[in-house]
């Protein structure tokens, strides 16, 4: 006697496929990303083979730095059938003045961090009190806070 095999993709078939670990892909039908999978009587899940088309959808958003809600919302259009890329276009647009918005202020960090290592004495360092940052002059100067 034979049986059929069960069509689908249990969670460790699922995750080797995409090069994730299976609590990602459980994470993901948590966080409400991937639907429920019908299981097997002894329990397992059987992810449809779309779920393999799906997850990488999720991941690619990731890369660029969406997030999971974000995913969701996206994941929800698309699932009515209508093209998601009108609510895509505007959540990259947000992405990408967050983006620009965190390169000004690593740069305006950059400067200080010049600024700071400039200001630094040459030479042998000058020992200083137990507590303090700079040696007494240093301070009177204005170039220790």
């Amino acid at each position: 006697m034979t049986t059929k095999a069960a069509p689908g993709l249990r969670v460790a078939e699922l995750a080797a496929q995409l090069g994730v670990r299976p609590d990602t892909i459980r994470y993901y039908e948590r966080a409400g990303l991937l639907a429920p999978p019908p299981r097997t009587p002894s329990g397992y899940r059987l992810y449809p083979a779309d779920a393999v088309e799906r997850v990488g959808f999720i991941q690619g958003c990731q890369r660029l730095g969406l997030r999971l809600r974000e995913i969701a919302d996206l994941l929800s259009v698309r699932d009515t059938g209508v093209c998601p890329c009108e609510p895509a276009e505007g959540l990259l647009r947000r992405r990408i003045d967050d983006i620009d918005d965190e390169l000004a202020r690593l740069t305006a960090l950059r400067a200080e961090l010049v600024d700071t290592l400039a200001g630094l004495p040459s030479g042998r360092c000058p020992d200083v009190s137990p507590g303090e940052w700079c040696p007494p002059n240093d301070q009177s100067e204005g170039r220790c806070e």
